[in-house]
């Protein structure tokens, strides 16, 4: 059984998971166009991080929920390979987007690569569509801007 919760990023096991992502995203695209984030260096205030724990208690999945000024920012959604296909990024996204909901936020933005093509179908079905670069983004060839707006 999975449950997921709103967890410190600062966990070992979850930076584990990170550090995973991180290699992976280092091993599509040059360093320059990798938009990490250290979750950890974020206030409470900042943040908002969700955790996929399996029966055993272990991280398995994460996401993170950065608040900006204007918008929320979904940042750092990562299911590990293990756990791919059993819809936890889905339900990730859910609890974040429902998060934002919560502090009134009405629009979240993201950025990913247009080689992570799960990803992108998985923002799409969700309701995401392709948006300008924001924040301190710069136009890169090798980012897919997004965004979905929380209130219709």
């Amino acid at each position: 059984m999975i449950t997921i919760n709103m967890e410190s990023p600062d966990q070992a096991d979850v930076l584990a998971l990170i550090a995973e992502l991180d290699a992976y995203q280092h091993s599509l695209y040059p360093a320059e166009s990798v938009y990490s984030l250290d979750l950890t260096a974020l206030s409470a205030q900042q943040l908002m991080c969700a955790v996929a724990r399996d029966s055993e208690q272990r991280a398995v999945a994460c996401g993170a929920l950065v608040l900006a000024s204007e918008y929320a920012e979904i940042k750092r959604v990562y299911v590990h390979p293990d756990r791919r296909g059993q819809g936890l990024a889905k339900q990730l996204l859910n609890l974040l987007e429902a998060a934002a909901r919560k502090v009134e936020y009405r629009k979240v933005m993201l950025e990913t690569g247009p080689l992570q093509t799960d990803a992108l179908r998985l923002y799409t079905q969700a309701g995401y569509v392709v948006c300008g670069r924001f924040g301190g983004y710069r136009d890169d060839p090798l980012s897919v801007f997004m965004s979905k707006n929380l209130v219709h």
